[in-house]
C-alpha cells in the first residue's frame, strides 16, 4: 500500500514540522523586541525591591527583560544560555531583595544554562528528521531513519523541558514565598510541551510507515513465491497435453 506509506511520512512531516515552529518560538522568545518574540518568556517575577532592577523582570534564553506598559518585554543585549542566577554579577548583582534560597547555590545556575545545549541538540535532530521525512513517504529505510532521528529529538527535547520547568517552577515558588508575586510564561511553556507531542507522534507514524512498507513487502514475496510453486507444478502437464495434441 504505497498510499499509506505516503499518508503516514506526510503525517510525520507536519508534526516534524509543527514541533520545530514551536521549539523555534521558545527558543528565540526574547531575542528581539517584536511580536510574538517579546511576549515570550520563562518566569516574570515583581523585581520592584531589588535595588536597580525594573518594576517587572522576564527570563528568556537570551536576557533578562523589563517589561512595559503594553505588557511586552523590552530586552536589552542578547546573551546565550543567560542562566537564571537573581543575585549574580549577570543579573541584578545583589543580594537585597532577592530570596535567600537563591544566595550561595549554584542549583538554578547550572540546570538553567545545560537546558540550552540541550535544546540545540534537540533542534538538529528535530531538522534532520524534518529533510529525511521526505524519504519516509518513498522508502521503508527513509522512515525508520526519520523516526530514529526524531527519537533523538524527543529525547533531548524531554531533557530540556524537565530541567527547564524544574528550575523556573522552583524559582517561582522562592519568589512567591517573598511575597514576590511571580508567574510562569504559558505560551513558552505550552509550546516546549507541545512540541514534545508533535515529536512523539512524529515518531510514531514514521515506524507506522516502516511496518505498513514491510508488511506489504513481505506479502508480495509470499505471493511470488507461491505463483512460482503452482507454476512449476502446472508446467509439465502443460508441456505433456502439447505433446499428446500437438
Amino acid at each position: 500500500m504505497p498510499l499509506s506509506r505516503v499518508a503516514m511520512g506526510l503525517l510525520g512531516l507536519f508534526f516534524t514540522a509543527s514541533a520545530l515552529l514551536l521549539m523555534f518560538l521558545t527558543f528565540l522568545g526574547g531575542a528581539r523586541n517584536s511580536n510574538p518574540l517579546n511576549q515570550i518568556y520563562f518566569l516574570q517575577v515583581d523585581t520592584s525591591r531589588i535595588p536597580g532592577a525594573p518594576a517587572l523582570s522576564r527570563w528568556t534564553y537570551w536576557n533578562l527583560c523589563a517589561v512595559n506598559d503594553h505588557g511586552k518585554s523590552e530586552c536589552g543585549t542578547n546573551y546565550p544560555a543567560y542562566p537564571f542566577d537573581p543575585p549574580s554579577h549577570r543579573t541584578f548583582g545583589t543580594t537585597e531583595g532577592i530570596p535567600k534560597d537563591f544566595i550561595g547555590t549554584n542549583h538554578y545556575f547550572l540546570t538553567s544554562r545545560f537546558s540550552f545545549p540541550f535544546f540545540i541538540i534537540a533542534l538538529f535532530f528535530a531538522v534532520t528528521s524534518l529533510f529525511t521525512g521526505f524519504l519516509a513517504m518513498c522508502t521503508r529505510v527513509g522512515s525508520y531513519l526519520s523516526s530514529a532521528l526524531a527519537w533523538l529529538a524527543l529525547l533531548f527535547e524531554t531533557i530540556t523541558t524537565c530541567l527547564i520547568t524544574a528550575v523556573y517552577v522552583q524559582g517561582r515558588n522562592k519568589f512567591n514565598a517573598n511575597d514576590q508575586r511571580a508567574r510562569l510564561g504559558v505560551k513558552a511553556f505550552a509550546f516546549m510541551w507541545t512540541a514534545m507531542a508533535c515529536l512523539l507522534l512524529s515518531c510514531v507514524l514514521y515506524c507506522m510507515g516502516g511496518a505498513v512498507g514491510q508488511k506489504d513487502s513481505g506479502y508480495s514475496g509470499r505471493e511470488h513465491r507461491r505463483r512460482g510453486f503452482f507454476s512449476s507444478q502446472r508446467s509439465p502437464s502443460v508441456e505433456a497435453n502439447k505433446e499428446v495434441n500437438p
